[in-house]
């Protein structure tokens, strides 16, 4: 979805910016820093298209080029300016497609603003800027709300140092870096006074958290602590965390029933072998001792996973493996992706590549073992009273998000955005398989 930025003089538009985010919830957060670097840029009469970019799959670098191609036949005259991982590592792949008009790659993505000032005022006329992610320190501090969010992100760390074999995303970021505890916390609080009621903690390798405290090591449990004792914020979700990062001192920090009880564990496989292959630092064992601890300590709680089908050298009795695993271990729902393979990576020079065809009949069983699951486990949330955080109304109807993430939707449409209510679920409103189940609630407390 695109967000708009319109700066008025007088009678005349001088800035008219459309930002289009793709990908994970670090570009969201980028996105609302870019949004604040740019809503003052005089456009005079041109429309530029800001897209912030993913690389995660070669797939993602397509996506990006068709939407520019979208955009460049409903507006010739606009801009189309790319940015983000793919303008990294996909670089010459978006300069080929003569609809995009500028690719600043994520060593660049700091001057971004610079460039298109320079661009628009014909100082500049390059389409190019890149150079050696793994020189750039920078962080972005500042981001976290986009225009058309109730809810914020905030970047805890950025980059990565595991570089396993299949992921493209530390030569997109960088090595991994983080900021301190007192930024954080400072711009949390920014965040709620600008009125976020729910901050996500993301970040590229969110449990590689680390900074310093004096001479002392501050870690992510540090991290969340101190967010919990030193800010306003309500509702806080931790996102992406590796099975051998969820520590007994992180699952302990639940008792706070401001940390919301939804995980997203980046397993990518169940099956040890194929685990090793990928360069994980963990086992099946450790994958199923991780959901099964949560849901001993929170029997509640939203357990989403991200699932790789038919990495290189994955045989039927490894993916079977992977799925009899996950079948016998409490979890809610499978983020599944096909593997892609990634320039640069140890796995796409591997000659045992899958076919194509079999990676995706084995992402469609994954799916279909998500769907199967996702409905058992909103079928057990019909008649439970839950709070939830109202985002949004439209013509008819309410959406709203439980402390548990459910998406709820709402026969009404005057409730107050951005207030936590309580609702009774009802039903299962859509039982689509892309959109996994969104639950149908009604208001029990409008004052609660």
């Amino acid at each position: 979805m695109a967000k708009q930025y319109k700066v008025i003089t007088g009678e005349r538009v001088v800035s008219l910016i459309s930002f289009h985010t793709h990908g994970c919830k670090v570009n969201t957060y980028d996105t609302g820093l870019l949004e604040n670097q740019l809503n003052d840029v005089a456009t005079s009469d041109a429309h530029v298209h800001v897209i912030n970019s993913c690389a995660v799959t070669a797939q993602a670098t397509l996506d990006v080029v068709k939407q520019a191609r979208r955009l460049k036949r409903k507006q010739p005259d606009s801009k189309v300016v790319v940015t983000g991982c793919s303008a990294q590592v996909d670089h010459q792949i978006l300069l080929d497609a003569p609809e995009i008009d500028i690719v600043v790659a994520n060593s660049h993505k700091p001057h971004l603003r610079e460039i298109l000032q320079d661009h628009l005022s014909a100082k500049e006329s390059s389409r190019s800027y890149i150079d050696d992610i793994f020189k750039n320190e920078t962080l972005g501090e500042g981001g976290g709300l986009e225009s058309a969010h109730t809810r914020a992100y905030l970047k805890i760390q950025d980059g990565c140092n595991s570089f396993c074999t299949f992921c493209v995303i530390p030569f997109a970021r960088g090595r991994s870096r983080s900021l301190s505890v007192k930024e954080l916390c400072e711009r949390a609080n920014s965040l709620y006074q600008q009125g976020a009621r729910e901050i996500v903690l993301t970040g590229v390798h969110v449990g590689d958290y680390e900074n310093t405290n004096g001479e002392s090591k501050v870690v992510l449990e540090d991290l969340v602590s101190e967010m919990l004792k030193r800010t306003e914020v309500p509702r806080y979700r931790i996102s992406s965390l590796e099975p051998i990062e969820l520590t007994d001192r992180l699952l302990d920090l639940y008792s706070d029933e401001r940390l919301c009880p939804h995980f997203h564990m980046s397993i990518q496989s169940a099956s040890t072998k194929v685990l090793h292959e990928m360069k994980r630092k963990y086992t099946a064992e450790d994958v199923k001792s991780a959901l099964t601890r949560i849901r001993q300590k929170l029997p509640s709680a939203y357990i989403g996973m991200d699932v790789i089908a038919g990495f290189p050298g994955e045989t039927d009795e490894e993916f079977l493996e992977t799925c009899e695993n996950l079948r016998s271990t409490p979890w809610t729902r499978i983020h599944v992706f096909p593997y892609s393979e990634r320039s640069r990576t140890k796995a796409a020079q591997r000659e045992d590549q899958i076919p194509v065809a079999t990676r995706m009949s084995r992402a469609e069983a994954l799916r279909e073992l998500s769907h199967q699951r996702a409905f058992e486990e909103a079928e057990r949330q019909i008649g439970l009273v839950k709070r939830a955080l109202v985002l949004r109304n439209n013509k008819e109807r309410g959406r709203a998000l439980t402390r548990d993430y459910w998406n709820l939707e709402i026969d009404q449409n005057d409730l107050s955005v951005n207030e936590e209510l309580e609702f009774r679920i009802v039903a299962i409103s859509d039982r689509s398989v892309h959109n996994g189940p969104i639950l149908k609630a009604e208001v029990v407390c409008a004052s609660c």
